[in-house]
């Protein structure tokens, strides 16, 4: 933060209007202006004038530009004569007039290849085409939802609408600590996001008008992104005497198919994940390497956090969700992310942690490490039935396995070790049966999720293309057993109480089976201690 937060020296900063200082609705606050900015025309003349003029440099498509097109249109052939509305989201308030930094909602990341902070505000639209009569006399298809003159709109063409950059003689450019290029740098022209996205762009004021004419022709909208456009969509429905009921299933439908979308990643999704992955792994050895201070630290996990999460900034977007850096028994919470424990010799600290690359794909990967380098007899006891049960998931992960199937091979193994040691109160079968489920005591949560621009992607997805589907080349998701014993747990033997394990890697199917993309972590117990050893000597 600026020193003129604290200070108030014209121009100072703060909301550019009241809505951002108080927000909306019939509760807000009454208007406060603390701000000392100069306004007068002699003032405004003089901060507009010479500046040198903006570099020419053409903007060059986004990596992504090559694929998003395919994904729109396999979104289109989905929704014929169908508006689609996917806005980008809005700034949140983290505090008063200080923001979270912003990201885009991973639907319009996927559909216009725009990553890190881009663009808020911003409303992708697919709008369709209308109808053309065949004048032709030809009878066949033409490569679309339907044939000319069958009343059938052919595909949708992609609209976006964004804020461009203010001129410098607009008050926005100096005075809005949003948008302002003097607060938050300089944006970009329609014309630069045109060639960036190879996306038709509008301005932004035009969007309204553009989702809400003749809404009562249908009209989906992701919903939960942008405040506005949900209640500008709501309003005109409401005055086209739409059924509410059905307009909401209508925009889930849309989300549903948006998480489908997303079930088999492309080659560009593909290697995106492959950066993020190679980029976590070598957060993992910034974090061995930090071990040592955060032993001697009073919150030994925030050592732990900063380490991954600076590689993290460094070479990517930042972290893809909070970093869980569990310490001994904290290792028992499974989304432990206070991270203000201590960190001691003798004890394990499970990491879970994944970086987000600029394209907004995330890796999520899990080590559970001795701090001192060296597993004791009771942790390697855990750790390797964590690892068989990886293991286990693992060899079932190829074509043709239901997703769910991956889930089962693990359990089998956790059941069946947790019997070895007589933790459960009846056989392995009738702990596998639905009725029994005993085993889930010590591991509550499923092996694997989808993985992508979410960390948990595809959510939205009917079960029967995600539990209940078949495996294919291209899917990639998480295998992540663990057992977790308690310090209270009296179920379980005194020497593994306090203890927690997970070994997570992300997994790519292939043709012949599958990849574990973060293979180049150590995942056994003397493959860990070794690599500690190596980074620490």
């Amino acid at each position: 933060m600026d020193a003129d937060a604290t200070n108030p020296q014209p121009p100072g900063p703060g909301p550019t209007d009241a809505a951002e200082a108080t927000g909306p609705g019939p509760e807000a606050a009454p208007e406060v202006d603390h701000r000392q900015r100069p306004s007068s025309p002699a003032f405004r003349a003089f901060i507009a004038g010479a500046w040198a003029d903006r570099p020419d440099a053409p903007a060059a498509p986004v990596g992504a530009a090559g694929y998003t097109g395919g994904r729109r249109a396999a979104l289109s052939a989905l929704f014929p004569g169908q508006r689609l509305v996917v806005p980008a989201g809005v700034l949140q308030v983290r505090s008063n007039d200080t923001d979270h930094r912003f990201r885009p909602h991973s639907a319009f990341a996927h559909l216009t290849g725009l990553g890190t902070d881009r663009e808020p505000d911003a409303v992708l639209v697919l709008e369709p085409r209308p109808d053309v009569p065949d004048v032709s006399g030809d009878q066949g298809g033409h490569g679309g939802q339907g044939d000319p003159g069958d009343g059938i709109p052919d595909g949708h063409d992609a609209v976006l609408y964004v804020r461009p950059r203010a001129e410098r003689d607009s008050e926005e450019f100096y005075a809005s600590s949003r948008y302002g290029e003097l607060w938050v740098g300089p944006r970009q022209t329609l014309a630069e996001v045109a060639a960036e996205t190879e996306i038709s762009t509008r301005h932004l004021d035009e969007v309204i008008d553009a989702i809400t004419k003749d809404v009562g022709e249908g009209v989906r909208v992701v919903r939960g992104a942008d405040p506005a456009v949900d209640a500008a969509v709501d309003e005109a429905r409401a005055a086209a005497g739409l059924d509410a009921e059905a307009a909401a299933a209508a925009d889930a439908e849309l989300a549903r198919a948006l998480s489908e979308l997303r079930l088999v990643k492309d080659g560009y999704e593909i290697g995106q994940l492959r950066l993020a992955v190679e980029a976590t792994a070598r957060g993992f050895e910034d974090v061995v390497r930090a071990l040592p201070r955060a032993t001697v630290h009073p919150r030994g996990e925030r050592v732990v956090e900063r380490a991954f999460e600076g590689r993290a900034r460094e070479e990517g977007n930042g972290v893809g969700y909070d970093t869980i850096a569990a310490a001994g028994p904290h290792a028992c919470t499974l989304h432990w992310i206070r991270n203000d424990g201590v960190v001691r010799d003798g004890e394990l600290v499970l990491l879970d942690a994944g970086v987000e690359v600029d394209s907004l794909y995330t890796a999520d990967v899990t080590r559970t490490l001795p701090v001192s380098g060296r597993f004791t007899d009771a942790q390697r006891a855990v750790y390797e039935a964590v690892l068989e049960a990886a293991d286990a998931a693992f060899a079932v992960a190829r074509p043709g396995t239901r997703f769910r199937d991956v889930n089962a091979a693990a359990m089998e193994v956790v059941a069946r070790r947790l019997a070895t040691w007589g933790l459960l109160p009846g056989t392995v079968e009738e702990s596998l049966h639905p009725d029994g489920q005993f085993h889930r005591r010590w591991m509550i949560h499923g092996t694997s999720h989808h993985l992508g621009l979410d960390v948990h992607d595809c959510a939205q997805a009917r079960r029967e293309m995600y539990l209940d589907a078949e495996l294919v080349p291209g899917m990639v998701f998480t295998i992540e057993p663990g057992l977790y014993f308690m310090p209270g747990d009296l179920r379980v033997p005194e020497e593994f109480r306090g203890i927690g394990v997970r070994i997570e890697d992300d997994v790519l199917v292939t043709d012949g089976g599958c990849e574990n993309l973060s293979a180049m972590l150590p995942r056994t117990v003397e493959g860990i201690e070794t690599w500690m050893a190596s980074l620490r000597a």
